[in-house]
C-alpha cells in the first residue's frame, strides 16, 4: 500500500487545534468554520490510520498518535515556508533582503545563544539583535511589525494573541533564584522551594512587559507560603537592578544562566526543579530565511544540550507542558 500523502492545510488544521486545544479558538485562529476544521481533522486522521484528539464535551487532548504527529507537523510546515521563501523572487527594493530583528529578552540568554548559532548557520543574513525583557511586550511589537521574533512563555499569552502568532518550543529552563551575598539561603548551593517559605520574591509584578513571568511565579509559589512581592519601579542596568536588590534584601526568581550581578549569588531552585519554558515566537504567516534559521539553530542547540528534554521531577503548569510537546 503506498505511503499516504499528506496535504499541509491538514496538518496545519492539526497544529492549530494541537496548541489550542479547542476547536472553536483554532477555528477563529484560521478564519475557517469550526465544522471545516472538524471535516479536515477527521480526514487527516481517516489518512493517517489514527486517532489524533480525544474529544469531550468539556476538553480536547492529544492522544499519543497526536502527541508523535505534532514535531512531524512543525518541521513539515516550517520546510514548506522555507521552500517557499527561498523561491520568491524579489522586485524593486524587496531585492535587497531587509534584516530579520530580534528581541533576545537579555545578554548570556537562551535567545541570545539562538541567535548567534543562527547567524553561523546564515552568514548572508543580517540578524539585528535587540535586548528587551518580557515576551508580553515583544509581542504587541511583533504583530505591529516592529519586530520579527523574540523569545518567553507562549502559554502566558493572551489566547488572542496567541492566535495571531507562531512558536517553536526551544528549551525547559531550570529556574534560579538570586539573592544578596549575605541573604541566609546564600551559603546553599540549592535552594529547595520549602526554603523560601515566608519569603517575599520580586517576579517582575507590575511591569507590563512580563505578565507571563508573574503569572508562572504565581502558579509555582501557590500553596508553598511564598508571596510575589508588590509591583516596584522596574530597574533598568545592571547597576540600577544591583541596587534595588541591596535596599529591598527581595529574593529574585530567574533562570540559571541569568548573567552575574554584582553583591548577589545565584542559586538554582530545586524539590521540585521548576521549569521556564522558553519558545521562539513570531508573526504567523511571516516569512524570512532568518526565520529559517533560527529554527535550524534551535534543533541543533537542543540536540546537543537536551533542552527539550524534560527532567525528571520536573515543575511545570500543563498548559505549558503541552505548548512545549515536541520530538525530543
Amino acid at each position: 500500500m503506498p505511503a499516504p500523502t499528506v496535504d499541509p492545510r491538514l496538518l496545519r488544521a492539526f497544529l492549530a487545534v494541537a496548541e489550542e486545544l479547542h476547536f472553536t479558538r483554532a477555528a477563529a485562529r484560521l478564519y475557517v468554520a469550526q465544522q471545516a476544521l472538524s471535516r479536515d481533522i477527521r480526514r487527516l486522521e481517516k489518512e493517517l490510520g489514527a486517532e489524533l484528539f480525544v474529544r469531550t464535551t468539556r476538553q480536547v487532548a492529544l492522544t499519543a498518535d497526536g502527541a508523535r504527529l505534532l514535531p512531524y507537523a512543525r518541521r513539515v510546515l516550517e520546510a514548506q515556508e522555507e521552500l517557499v521563501a527561498a523561491f520568491q523572487v524579489p522586485t524593486g527594493r524587496a531585492a535587497s533582503r531587509r534584516p530579520l530583528f530580534v528581541d533576545v529578552n537579555s545578554p548570556g540568554l537562551v535567545g541570545e545563544r539562538v541567535l548567534a548559532r543562527a547567524r553561523e548557520l546564515a552568514p548572508e543574513d543580517e540578524l539585528m539583535t535587540r535586548y528587551e525583557s518580557g515576551l508580553t511586550g515583544a509581542a504587541v511589537e511583533i504583530l505591529a511589525g516592529r519586530l520579527d521574533a523574540s523569545f518567553g512563555r507562549f502559554a502566558g499569552l493572551d489566547p488572542a494573541v496567541r492566535a495571531r502568532l507562531a512558536q517553536r518550543p526551544v528549551r525547559y529552563e531550570p529556574m534560579a533564584v538570586i539573592l544578596p551575598e549575605d541573604h541566609r539561603l546564600a551559603p546553599r548551593d540549592e535552594v529547595p522551594l520549602a526554603a523560601l517559605a515566608g519569603e517575599s520574591v520580586y517576579a517582575g509584578a507590575g511591569n507590563p512587559r512580563t505578565p507571563e513571568w508573574t503569572d508562572l511565579a504565581r502558579q509555582l509559589f501557590e500553596g508553598r507560603g511564598i508571596e510575589v512581592s508588590p509591583p516596584e519601579p522596574l530597574a533598568v542596568g545592571v547597576e540600577e537592578f544591583q541596587r534595588v536588590i541591596a535596599k529591598n534584601r527581595n529574593p529574585v526568581l530567574a533562570v540559571v544562566d541569568f548573567p552575574a550581578v554584582p553583591g548577589t549569588v545565584i542559586r538554582p531552585l530545586v524539590d521540585p526543579v521548576p521549569l521556564s519554558p522558553v519558545s521562539l515566537v513570531w508573526r504567523k504567516g511571516f516569512q524570512h530565511p532568518g526565520v529559517a534559521a533560527l529554527g535550524r539553530a534551535v534543533d541543533q542547540l537542543a540536540a546537543e544540550e537536551g533542552w527539550l528534554t524534560h527532567p525528571a521531577g520536573g515543575w511545570i503548569p500543563a498548559m505549558d507542558a503541552l505548548n512545549m510537546m515536541s520530538g525530543s
